[in-house]
């Protein structure tokens, strides 16, 4: 049983954000706290500068609209939404607030993969913690 969970959800296709909360709810311990956690991927300067000045408080302001219904029912849970590389951020936002765990939603890997990397396989190599792959 784990203390402290982090959930990375992500929007792309084949992810099963609900089952990772679900996983995590059954992982945590009875005083547990679950962190729902997405990664707003950094634009480049020339896309940033076209966009209007408060694009990424209405973005956060949507993301927190489209995770509300993972938290329905779930005590002891926060949503977190920051700014950087999917991996990596989860990575060290787990290590630095001492996450116990990291439950995240993964597709079926592809050719893409051996090359590129998914985050999942990313995030199982490079974290200091137990981390549970749903599938």
């Amino acid at each position: 049983m784990y203390d402290r969970i982090l959930v990375p959800v992500s929007f792309e296709v084949g992810r099963d954000a609900q089952k990772a909360v679900e996983v995590a709810q059954a992982l945590r311990t009875k005083a547990g706290k679950i962190t729902i956690f997405h990664v707003v991927e950094h634009l480049p300067q020339y896309a940033n500068d076209l966009l209007p000045e408060d694009h990424l408080d209405v973005a956060r302001r949507k993301i927190t609209e489209v995770l509300r219904p993972l938290t329905a029912g779930v005590e002891n849970v926060e949503v977190k939404i920051v700014e950087g590389h999917s991996a990596r951020t989860i990575i060290d936002f787990a290590h630095e607030q001492e996450k116990d765990c990291i439950v995240i939603a993964s597709h079926r890997p592809g050719i893409q993969d051996i090359f590129l990397g998914s985050t999942a396989a990313r995030v199982v190599r490079h974290a200091q913690c137990p981390v549970h792959v749903i599938r």
